[in-house]
């Protein structure tokens, strides 16, 4: 499966009204479209951006979001008031509009030209205040959105644009978004667990159960050629241990990998799965845990997270569609252990097989190794370690009465030593803005131990995903304290108990 945004576009809408004359409105329309195709050939915006017309009246702007909304290929409106848009001529579009906006405050000309500025220029030029006053009725109306200051023309507000851009992508993804859970939840635990049906209200995408027979199912109709070609595709893209070569002791554990890996791909295929959980203790017949099978699905594109943590595995997707064409990768992850010492704290990230080969920092070896929980045969794995630089950990948690996303930035680096007795993908962090700040400022927050990690995408990603689902944020930074993390928590209670009682 590859992620295709091919299709996927976002309008760009200029609004005014008539009082400025028949001349000023076909200025206007030149202006904005020669900005759409500006933004449209940038390359920090992966999506085409589409012209339309100006909007002059209440009735045009109601029809043009109306139509947005409608639009399956339509991820959401730029929004730029190039003369002065009365706002009340908005009210009813703005309801009736689902998609995500983006508001740029711009002009077309980057500077005054001192020496021939008139009254018609002025005129003509009046977004400085007509995009205030369209301001004020979205805050009014209380409707998220991401503003963008400055010339349209600069790196600097395209690449803005651009982070929105994917954020509309993985939010898109949300609204037609389908999760397997193969198997529960690990049983007893608490952070996986969450309000389904809340959450499809909320986020859009659908959570529903399946047995490992349904995956069984389709391993029973792999044919012998389809395995072959993908045990010749491991040997050429993974170094493998002896053990796991033709003739090796362990060959027909890879054989077994791969039959999952083919079934697993069918079944997710079959029904338009695009993210998926497991757990250890559902496995039925299956021979042992998926670990390369989920480790090259994520690779592809797929969301994972394990234990039937479903919220991640939706994540992780929303990530992976945010993130693509960017350098870095995203993967399901856990914060696994710590290394203290007194000068300097870490996390030592992992899980038990499943940590995606897109964050990896060089060719993956391919290794079968005991797992001691499951009760199954010993699973086939993918180790490497992950590059050193900025990441971030990501955990959606539901907190009963709403949802809340929860990000930690962190820098990673390299490991100390070789672990040559660690038979996992692992990643070694420093979480910001220390590790004992970080990890106090989680547990008040109530994050989960399972993260979507990133290394492409950054907070600003997250805040802006964040306004688009309407949830809660709480990000761990460089600037973090715990005394002023304790009074953020606090007043988000208030306001959210408030909120839902509509006062």
């Amino acid at each position: 499966m590859s992620i295709d945004i091919s299709e996927k576009e976002i309008w760009f809408v200029t609004g005014s009204q008539h009082l400025y004359g028949e001349d000023t409105l076909k200025q206007v329309a030149k202006n904005s479209k020669e900005i759409a195709n500006g933004l449209d050939t940038s390359i920090h915006i992966p999506v085409k951006i589409i012209f339309k017309p100006t909007v002059k009246t209440p009735n045009e702007i109601t029809d043009l979001c109306l139509g947005a909304s409608s639009n399956k290929n339509c991820i959401g409106i730029i929004t730029w008031m190039h003369t002065f848009s009365p706002s009340k001529m908005w009210i009813k579009g703005l309801t009736v509009l689902t998609k995500p906006i983006c508001h740029l405050h711009t002009q077309f000309n980057p500077e005054i030209p001192w020496e021939s500025i008139d009254m018609d220029f002025m005129n003509l030029n009046q977004s400085a205040h007509g995009d205030r006053e369209f301001g004020y009725m979205m805050s009014r109306m209380r409707k998220k959105r991401k503003v963008v200051v400055g010339h349209w023309k600069e790196d600097r507000v395209q690449k803005k644009l651009g982070i929105w851009s994917r954020v509309a992508l993985g939010w898109d993804e949300f609204q037609n978004l389908k999760v397997a859970r193969l198997g529960d939840n690990m049983r007893e635990v608490a952070v996986t667990e969450g309000d389904k049906v809340d959450a499809q209200i909320r986020f859009g995408f659908s959570v529903n159960g399946y047995d490992s027979s349904d995956v069984v199912r389709h391993i029973q109709n792999i044919s012998e050629s389809r395995l072959e070609a993908l045990l010749k595709e491991y040997e050429e893209s993974y170094t493998l241990t002896t053990s796991l070569k033709v003739g090796g002791e362990k060959r027909s554990s890879l054989v077994d990998a791969a039959k999952i890996e083919l079934g697993l791909r069918a079944f997710l295929e079959e029904g338009g799965f695009k993210a998926f959980t497991d757990t250890f203790e559902n496995l039925g017949e299956l021979k042992q845990l998926p670990g390369i099978a989920t480790q090259r699905l994520m690779a592809d594109g797929y969301g994972f997270a394990a234990e039937g943590d479903w919220k991640t595995a939706a994540l992780v997707r929303a990530m992976k569609v945010m993130n693509v064409g960017l350098e870095g990768g995203t993967s399901f992850m856990e914060d696994y252990t710590y290394h203290f010492t007194p000068k300097k704290a870490y996390v030592l990230g992992s899980h038990m097989l499943e940590i995606c080969p897109s964050i990896s920092d060089s060719k993956p070896s391919c290794e079968v190794h005991p797992l001691g929980i499951g009760g199954k045969e010993d699973p086939v794995r993918l180790v490497f370690n992950s590059p050193a630089g900025p990441a971030i950990n990501a955990s959606l948690v539901d907190m009963g009465n709403r949802f809340r996303l929860i990000v930690n930035e962190v820098e990673a680096v390299r490991p100390m030593g070789q672990l040559p007795k660690l038979p996992v993908a692992r990643v070694l962090w420093d979480a910001k803005p220390n590790l004992e700040i970080a990890a106090t400022a989680w547990i008040l927050a109530g994050g989960a131990h399972h993260t979507a990690y990133s290394q492409a995408l950054t907070t600003e990603f997250m805040e802006d995903f964040a306004d688009m689902a309407g949830v809660e944020l709480l990000v761990i930074d460089e600037k973090t304290s715990v005394r002023e993390f304790k009074d953020k928590i606090n007043a988000n209670e208030a306001y959210y108990h408030l909120f839902q009682h509509g006062i």
